[in-house]
């Protein structure tokens, strides 16, 4: 039986899904074909089933005893919301795009491609504009007025129960596509949109960190969760390094075309440094920092999760850590160190200075220097 499984969500045919991955193994697809609903995308090469908390909770429950070890990716767990089950979706309707349609789709891939957006935001608007397409199928683009946009947006994202992140996503990729396609300006501001949720970061003690970074004997395993940690490195970021990228002399890594396609540097420590260096004399990598098995590709994302996952089980942590709460916990640590917000926000290569700013929430250096007033009585 395999160890874990992956549950992230997605986009299948304009829908959104739980995909559910796994390494090859009959016993565990024995029990993932028991669920209701489930079935087997032969593009996507997962397996998926519709996007509610009980979908969640059936697989959860299919696995339980089995010793599978459930990882959740994209925060499966805070979006996952209970949808309305006598709601018609309009999407289980929507005809195919017309080819005059797909042409003008096309056109729009090649704007974003010349605009070098990356692909996973590329293939993000195309699925958008889509949706968008062919819910007015019948209409001339010419025709699409604010108005359509607005009933779009109360008819189908608001009548599913899709996430304010989802609806910015569409409003925003059907804005810049008529902007740029049609040459004609819609209006988004005109919908009413909801607030977005203000989440504190999940944040580590120094102690934890200690333990987590300490837990494994493998150099490898235990370098790219420490440098993670020690930069403040987004997973990606991690694993899009190359040699050329640590500037051992000046005591840098840069990191290239990073969220945004923005380069930034980050600060390295002599003690990174050291292990970096143990590490590759262990590993004598070639071009990437840290390469897969064939020594040719990057290492794989999934593996990193459960090298982190090993971690956590060996250090006896039981909270759902997952490998952006050490980027977290950098930030704040740095923060209750002194560090002015300004270089963190450059670190951490934050466009907007209020991103950083809610590192301030989860520091303890000034909040643990309240008195309670509970301590006078």
């Amino acid at each position: 039986m395999i160890k874990q499984l992956f549950i992230e969500h997605g986009l299948h045919n304009n829908r959104m899904k739980l995909f559910v991955k796994f390494e090859y193994d009959a016993k565990a697809i024995e029990l993932i074909k028991t669920l209701p609903g489930v079935k087997w995308s032969q593009t996507e090469k997962k397996w998926h089933i519709g996007y509610h908390p009980e979908a969640l909770n059936n697989i959860r429950n299919t696995f339980k005893n089995t010793g599978v070890y459930i990882q959740t990716l994209n925060d499966v767990n805070d979006v996952v919301k209970p949808r309305p089950i006598e709601v018609k979706r309009p999407s289980d309707a929507l005809p195919d795009l017309n080819k005059s349609q797909k042409d003008k789709v096309n056109q729009f891939k090649n704007y974003l491609r010349s605009k070098r957006y990356s692909e996973s935001t590329i293939g993000t608007y195309i699925d958008s504009i889509q949706t968008f397409l062919r819910y007015y199928a019948t209409k001339n683009l010419s025709e699409i007025t604010n108005d359509d946009l607005i009933a779009f947006n109360n008819n189908y994202i608001l009548a599913n129960n899709y996430s304010a992140s989802y609806q910015n996503q569409i409003v925003n990729a059907v804005k810049l596509f008529f902007r740029t396609i049609e040459n004609k300006q819609l209006q988004p501001e005109l919908i009413h949109r909801p607030k977005t949720q203000k989440l504190l970061p999940n944040v580590l003690s120094k102690e934890e960190i200690k333990l987590i970074l300490n837990a494994h004997g493998n150099i490898k395993h235990k370098a790219m969760l420490s440098l993670i940690y020690s930069c403040g490195l987004r997973r990606g970021e991690l694993l899009n390094l190359k040699l050329i990228d640590i500037d051992s002399k000046r005591g840098l890594v840069i990191i290239r075309q990073a969220k945004g396609r923005k380069d930034r540097v980050a600060p390295l420590s002599e003690k990174i440094l050291e292990l970096l260096r143990e590490y590759y004399n262990a590993y004598k990598p070639n071009l990437w920092l840290f390469e897969g098995q064939d020594k040719k590709s990057q290492y794989d994302e999934r593996s990193l999760a459960s090298v982190l996952l090993q971690a956590l089980q060996k250090s006896k942590i039981n909270k759902p850590v997952t490998l952006h709460w050490l980027r977290h916990s950098y930030a704040t640590h740095l923060l209750e160190n002194g560090t002015d917000l300004r270089y963190i926000q450059e670190i951490l290569g934050h466009s907007r200075s209020t991103t950083t700013e809610i590192y301030t929430h989860v520091s303890n250096k000034n909040i643990q220097k309240i008195t309670s007033p509970f301590d006078n009585l």
